[in-house]
């Protein structure tokens, strides 16, 4: 059975999207708890689409609510990359239904994510057969770095996506050295990264956060496609 995802939605009040900005919520939400970004960006982008999806497999304790994208138990690297490898073509044909519902190009998908989020947002959006037109990761890190040479083999240098990161100083989930395990990781595979650290920040966003996001994303989708 293939799995169907679906999710919170805002959509733009006046005309048809011209963008669609997927946020992927982290390990134990949902996608309702990541949709609030969507009312801090949508006047900086007014005819964006705003998608998020619910990860597709409900948390295995009774009583906890949420959702993940793939479980977690010793939160070892090779767990990461077991997990992301396993939910990445769901969110993949979750990116092309969407795309081809809102009749929007490849190029104008911007992916954020949170947490787990951004595992999947980074592993997903630099294997895309179209590069997105961003990629903002919260509190995340990359997974299986050891793969991404070989997956981006034949791709020319410029055929990347425009990546931010932020993450926060005192986070204790995935502590703040994960901020440039993952710039350096992208370094070493050729990809250019841009971050920033929030002082005091535990494993959340913070206003600083939401503002440099949503700067980026204006840049990102406001390039000619």
């Amino acid at each position: 059975m293939t799995l169907q995802l679906d999710g919170s939605r805002r959509m733009p009040q006046h005309g048809r999207p011209d963008a669609l900005v997927l946020l992927v919520h982290g390990y134990g939400a949902s996608g309702e708890d990541l949709i609030g970004l969507a009312d801090h960006w949508r006047e900086l982008l007014p005819h964006a689409a705003f998608v998020a999806p619910n990860a597709p497999e409900p948390m295995p304790f009774a009583g906890f609510g949420g959702f993940q994208w793939f479980a977690l138990t010793d939160r070892s690297p090779e767990e990461r990359w077991e997990g992301t490898q396993k939910a990445a073509p769901v969110l993949q044909r979750f990116i092309d239904d969407e795309l081809a519902r809102l009749a929007l190009h490849p190029s104008r998908l911007a992916l954020v994510g949170f947490s787990q989020g951004t595992m999947l947002s980074l592993h997903v959006g630099l294997r895309l057969a179209q590069s997105p037109a961003a990629v903002l990761g919260y509190s995340g890190v990359i997974a299986g770095p050891e793969h991404l040479a070989t997956a981006r083999a034949g791709r020319f240098a410029g055929d990347q996506p425009p990546i931010l990161l932020v993450h926060g100083a005192d986070d204790d989930v995935i502590p703040a050295d994960a901020l440039p395990y993952t710039t350096n990781a992208l370094a070493e595979a050729g990809i250019a990264s841009s971050w920033h650290l929030s002082p005091g920040l535990g494993h959340g966003i913070d206003m600083q956060g939401l503002a440099l996001g949503g700067r980026f994303l204006v840049q990102a989708l406001s390039q000619p496609t």
